[in-house]
This record gives C-alpha cells, sequence and structure tokens, in this order.
C-alpha cells in the first residue's frame, strides 16, 4: 500500500489537497481542496446521495443548519457526554487520548470505549506506554476533554449568547422528523439524510484527511416500527458495504468490527463498524448504528412536542426506532484515492502512475487533445463544447502526446480522445482508456454513449 507521506505529495502536486493557510505557515490540520480534489469530492456526495436518495426509496433529504439551540444537545446527551480521555506527557508537554495510547500498544486488539479513567491509567502504567513523541512513560491523570466547538450570537460574549457548532449532523434529522413526515407524508419506514459540516476539538487529529476538527459528514437516520427491528438493521450493514465496492474499494482492504457493550457510545444499543486497512492499520470508515429511539424520546421529554408516529392503517401510536449510517465524505475520498493509486513499469523502464479511480469519481471523465496545436485546435475546442454538455471535461494541448496521457494517467481521467487528420477527414476520434492504454477509433457522435456507459455506478 502506498504510504500517507506519498499520497500528501502527491495530493499537492496535482491539485487534490493543499494544506490550509499554507502562504502563513499553516494551521494545524487544516486542509483545502484544490481544482481537481473539489471535483472529486463533489463526486464522492454525489455517488452517496445517488445510492441513499435517488435510489433509495425509502429515503428524503435535508440541509439542517450548523448552529441549533443549545437545548438540542443536552437532549442528545452531548453536553453531558461527548468527550475524549485527555493525558499530557510529563517529560515533552505532548497531549494524547489515553485511548488511542492503549488502542496503538496493543495493536488495536483493546477497544477502551467505556472503560473508566483509572482502568485506562492502569493499564498504561502496568505495561509502561512510551509517549509516541519523547518515549517516556510518564504521563498525567486523565481527564475529560469536550469535543464540542463553542462560539457566540449576538454582539455580546456572554454565557447566553453561547451555541455549538454542530459535532454531528444527526440531531437536524431527529428534530425535524415531524416537519418531514407530516411535509412529505410520510408512511414508515423512512429515511433522513443529509451531507454537511461537522465540527470536534479532536485533541489529537491527524493522518492527513482521516481526523480532522473540521469535516463533512454523510448519514442517514431511518426511522421504522420497532416491531422490526431484526429486518432493518442488516438490511442497511449490508447496503453500505456494497455500496463500497460499487465505487470501486477493495474489498479485501475492508472489514467489520462490532463494537464492545463498554464501547457503546450513550445512544447506541448496537454498533459495527466497517474498517479500512489504512497505512497505519485497520481504522473506522463507516459505522452503522442502533440508536432506538433513544434520540426521538429525548427530544419528546425536553422540547413538550409529541414526536410518535400515527399509523393510519392500525390507528396504533409509535414511537420509531432509529438505524444511523453515516460516512465521513472526507475519510471516503481519502480511502479511494489509497485504493486507486498504483505505480506500474511499462515495457521501456518507465514508471507510470496511474489512479485507478472508479469513473464517476474521477474529476475529469475526459480530456481533449488536439495532436497538432496549429491544425487541430479548432475541431478540438468544439468536441470540447459538445463533450462538456454532459461531462467535467479537461483540455491539455501542452508537451508530447504521452507525457499528456500521463498527466491524465495521474488524476484519473478515466479516457483520452484525441483530435487528429482523420478527425477532419472521417469525423472520428481516437479515444484511448487509463487502465488498459488501449485505443479505438469510434465515429465523434459515439462518444458521449460509450462515456456515459463507462461512469454509470
Amino acid at each position: 500500500m502506498v504510504s500517507m507521506e506519498k499520497i500528501v505529495a502527491f495530493c499537492k502536486d496535482n491539485g487534490l489537497v493543499f494544506q490550509g493557510s499554507e502562504i502563513y505557515g499553516g494551521l494545524a490540520n487544516s486542509w483545502d481542496y484544490g481544482p481537481v480534489g473539489i471535483e472529486m469530492l463533489r463526486n464522492v456526495k454525489d455517488a452517496w446521495w445517488h445510492q441513499f436518495v435517488h435510489k433509495g426509496k425509502y429515503n428524503v433529504g435535508l440541509d439542517a443548519g450548523i448552529l441549533m439551540n443549545t437545548k438540542v444537545w443536552e437532549a442528545s446527551g452531548h453536553i453531558k457526554n461527548f468527550g475524549d480521555p485527555l493525558t499530557d506527557c510529563k517529560n515533552c508537554k505532548t497531549r494524547h487520548r489515553a485511548d488511542k495510547l492503549i488502542e496503538q500498544f496493543s495493536d488495536g486488539k483493546e477497544h477502551v470505549g467505556g472503560w473508566s479513567f483509572e482502568k485506562m491509567m492502569d493499564y498504561i502504567n502496568v505495561n509502561k506506554i512510551k509517549c509516541p513523541n519523547c518515549g517516556k512513560c510518564d504521563f498525567t491523570p486523565i481527564r475529560q476533554f469536550k469535543l464540542m466547538l463553542k462560539t457566540h450570537l449576538g454582539v455580546i460574549e456572554d454565557e447566553a449568547s453561547e451555541v455549538y457548532l454542530r459535532p454531528e449532523t444527526a440531531q437536524g434529522e431527529f428534530v425535524n422528523f415531524k416537519n418531514v413526515q407530516r411535509s412529505m407524508r410520510l408512511k414508515l419506514p423512512f429515511g433522513i439524510t443529509q451531507i454537511g459540516k461537522a465540527f470536534r476539538n479532536e485533541i489529537t487529529p491527524g493522518n492527513f484527511i482521516f481526523r480532522t476538527r473540521e469535516f463533512e459528514q454523510m448519514e442517514q437516520q431511518f426511522f421504522y416500527n420497532p416491531c422490526e427491528k431484526d429486518y432493518w438493521y442488516p438490511y442497511w450493514k449490508n447496503y453500505c458495504y456494497e455500496f463500497l465496492q460499487k465505487i470501486g474499494v477493495n474489498k479485501d482492504n475492508l472489514q467489520f468490527r462490532q463494537h464492545d457493550k463498554e464501547e457503546l457510545a450513550h445512544y447506541c444499543k448496537l454498533a459495527f463498524d466497517i474498517e479500512y486497512k489504512y497505512p497505519f492499520g485497520w481504522g473506522e470508515l463507516w459505522g452503522i448504528h442502533d440508536r432506538t429511539d433513544f434520540d426521538i424520546k429525548n427530544h419528546q421529554e425536553k422540547s413538550g412536542v409529541n414526536m410518535e408516529y400515527f399509523d393510519p392503517l392500525t390507528n396504533e401510536k409509535i414511537m420509531p426506532f432509529c438505524v444511523e449510517t453515516s460516512v465521513g465524505a472526507n475519510r471516503l475520498f481519502l480511502v479511494l484515492l489509497l485504493d486507486a493509486y498504483h505505480e506500474e513499469t511499462l515495457e521501456n523502464g518507465e514508471t507510470r502512475v496511474v489512479l485507478k479511480i472508479h469513473p464517476a469519481i474521477s474529476a475529469y471523465k475526459v480530456a481533449v487533445l488536439p495532436l497538432n496545436k496549429k491544425k487541430h485546435t479548432e475541431k478540438a475546442q468544439e468536441i470540447l463544447n459538445l463533450l462538456s454538455d454532459d461531462f467535467s471535461v479537461t483540455y491539455d494541448e501542452a508537451g508530447s502526446i504521452g507525457k499528456r496521457y500521463r498527466r491524465q494517467d495521474e488524476i484519473g481521467t478515466p479516457f483520452c480522445v484525441t483530435i487528429d487528420d482523420e478527425t477532419l477527414e472521417k469525423e472520428t476520434l481516437t479515444i484511448r482508456e487509463r487502465d488498459s492504454m488501449k485505443q479505438i477509433t469510434l465515429p465523434i457522435s459515439d462518444i458521449p454513449e460509450y462515456v456515459r456507459k463507462a461512469i454509470k455506478i
């Protein structure tokens, strides 16, 4: 597998991801998506939305606000429970998550969710776990570190104006449950989905875009009658896994991991993670959680608003249960890059870097390449305009045709079309496929349908 260091350099060199505020020395764990990267990230989100909303016959979409009434976070339990165990190295003063120190030391065999601070501290001391920075084993007592980022509304920064940047998008779906159900006349079962920014004041963000303080979630809250609980959880667990394979994630790099009882979040009865084998080891990619009626019931109690669903067929009032599926758009983007990056040695000894990413995710579907700048540019512009009506297309006329092919291979463009003398004479194009490097000649009129079939998920 490619190293994370190589992927970071690759992303910067090819316009995928840049260090945030780089000209001022950067901002720790802040990343900006470049011209190629933002196209790919948008395609990741579009693919998810298509699969879970357009093709997900039970689901509708939502876009809730980032700022919410503070009472939402009191009802959800985040203000009381949402934090990480923090410890400092007394020697070098670096800060660490105690649970991650233990998990890394045990090579992932220990999952410490639900452990008391005392139990974690004992484990660290008994096993003489060393500070990753200085190698000493001398840590401060563990204390709770709040993950929610606080800001102020209004002109006076007093306690009355304190609000939080949302640490998850899920609560927007829960508080809008009745609005969505009534306005869309939905019957159970149905899901509410959204894509949006969330913010967490992580102690130890890192590994490039794997863990950041500002990130984008793609979440679904699926509501159903509790009597159907044995059906819907495995249904969505399998649905998520199949989607990953549809967009090109290698199943050999995927595994399910069930959360231990002590590890479960305060709102959760059952949880599985789909984990991916990153360069640094197995880590979470996608969470599938059985949230029961925890959130709906709590919001009903705290708000005084009846959140029950009335079944018109049975005249029964139902407090719906919920299956949550949650994946980070940025983390899925990273997984697709890691899986797609290849270095190949060609027959002439040259190394070809090629991003074998699913055509639906690639930034550009077609590169238009005039063979001769003087003779073929006008026709190439005509082809560019034709294809741009249906696809994201790029244009390159600089350098030899071989170098231009290599540039497109490196950013994952699945097809290159070459405009040559035969194009002018016969209205045909040579189209080259990225992975195999095979070339065929097709009439110009056939190119859009040829590409359309190839990029379909």
